[in-house]
């Protein structure tokens, strides 16, 4: 019996597609320790850009921003989705009101950034008619930022429950455990790697976003992609292509230890 061979065709694909997705990645790593200030040739190995980072606190104040937008609103989002996801799955909607619920939360995943942020624009001068709180700054950001977020989290967390089914719950309340002692203990559990991946890619997405952050943004919260936008008219330095490649190192590291733990729980699934 000879075995199943996938058609050349078809590898060379996956080494295009990967080549297309980190290529431009690894550009800025190899320019982020390039002598050479405009990059256009190779001046020699050099770590001054990373260490000059330390002494540029235009860059630091952007980058804080940044993280403290990308933190909270991942934290709000994370949060709100993951409710959001057990109150559309676990409540017997009717077959219309639950095809409502799946078409909204999809629709924001559709729209256009320029479309969301025009109207968080419009939503956020009328309510400053009524209170100074919604003055373009931090505040109007993290909620602009949640606004993109909550959905993609609904939409990881809500693929889980369905994997889940319905029937855990039942046969928890059967073995006498409570409510909320077969919420915690049986389908938490089961949700924690579903809930992991909707924050970190959250995470991502607010770290990234430029459109939003742009509309909503005040001057003293500034943050790094805007500052990135702002130094295209003077050239790019250096210093931002060492300090995109700290953030990228960053995420990636986080995403390895996320799938590391999956791999470890299937393990263990699996052994039981």
């Amino acid at each position: 019996m000879s075995k199943h061979k996938l058609p050349l065709i078809t590898p060379i694909v996956a080494i295009i597609g990967f080549i297309l997705l980190y290529l431009p990645m690894l550009v800025v790593v190899e320019q982020s320790f390039n002598a050479s200030k405009h990059g256009q040739t190779w001046g020699g190995f050099t770590l001054n850009w990373y260490t000059g980072l330390a002494d540029n606190a235009m860059v630091q104040t952007t980058t804080a921003n940044m993280l403290i937008l990308a933190v909270i609103s991942t934290l709000v989002a994370t949060v709100l989705g993951t409710l959001l996801a057990i109150g559309i799955h676990r409540t017997p909607w009717g077959k219309k009101t639950q095809y409502f619920f799946d078409m909204s939360i999809n629709v924001p995943v559709v729209t256009p950034d320029i479309l969301m942020a025009i109207a968080l624009v419009s939503v956020f001068a009328l309510f400053r008619s009524w209170t100074s709180l919604f003055d373009p700054g931090m505040l109007t950001m993290i909620i602009a930022h949640v606004t993109l977020e909550i959905s993609f989290v609904v939409l990881v967390v809500q693929s889980r429950l369905v994997s889940i089914g319905r029937d855990q719950i039942e046969a928890a309340r059967d073995l006498y455990a409570s409510t909320a002692g077969a919420w915690f203990r049986v389908i938490l559990p089961q949700l924690s790697t579903a809930i992991i991946s909707g924050a970190l890619l959250a995470f991502t997405l607010s770290l990234d976003d430029f459109i939003l952050s742009f509309f909503t943004s005040g001057p003293e919260s500034q943050t790094l992609p805007l500052y990135i936008y702002g130094s295209l008219k003077r050239g790019i330095s250096p210093q931002v292509h060492a300090l995109s490649t700290i953030i990228f190192s960053f995420t990636l590291f986080i995403m390895l230890i996320s799938v590391l733990k999956g791999l470890r729980k299937e393990k263990k699934l699996a052994k039981k």
